[in-house]
């Protein structure tokens, strides 16, 4: 199939992911095997093993999986959890929750998170979970910006 851009593939994958777990297509022991082209001509390609446990969140004062970074517990709520999976669905964070959007997106996504959350230190929370600086001032260029109210649409809807 072809997409128009890498969003939209990778929205259609996860339907279909979730179409075939929901109807319990799959047997214990089946593999997932998905290859994909992003713009660029760069090979994605990730194999899925069903039936494995697969890693819970990993929040800090529990057990790490071992290439993704520790979420702070504010973080890794259940609530959060429940945002962290929205937004990987909407392609603007990866697996290991680093945002694939701009630093002036990615501000406008951490207010937004912890205005849900309720978080006080935002600013500190996701600059050390995103290892950036000046997230503040990421937020204040973002507020100039036309697209950046759309974007804030885009995330009341995601969020809802």
């Amino acid at each position: 199939m072809n997409f128009d851009n890498d969003e939209d593939a990778l929205e259609f994958i996860n339907r279909l992911l979730e179409r075939l777990h929901q109807a319990d297509y799959f047997n214990q022991g089946s593999k997932i095997e998905v290859v994909y082209v992003a713009s660029g001509g760069q090979h994605v390609e990730t194999q899925i093993n069903v039936g494995e446990t697969l890693p819970g969140p990993p929040c800090l004062g529990r057990e790490k999986a071992k290439e993704r970074p520790a979420l702070p517990d504010v973080l890794c709520t259940e609530e959060a959890m429940a945002l962290w999976e929205k937004v990987q669905r909407a392609g603007y964070v990866d697996d290991n929750y680093q945002p694939l959007i701009s630093r002036t997106q990615s501000a406008l996504l951490a207010d937004a998170m912890a205005e849900r959350l309720g978080i006080r230190e935002k600013w500190k929370v996701f600059e050390t979970l995103w290892n950036r600086k000046y997230m503040r001032s990421d937020y204040n260029l973002a507020l100039t910006r036309k697209q950046s109210l759309d974007f804030q649409d885009e995330l009341k809807s995601i969020f809802q």
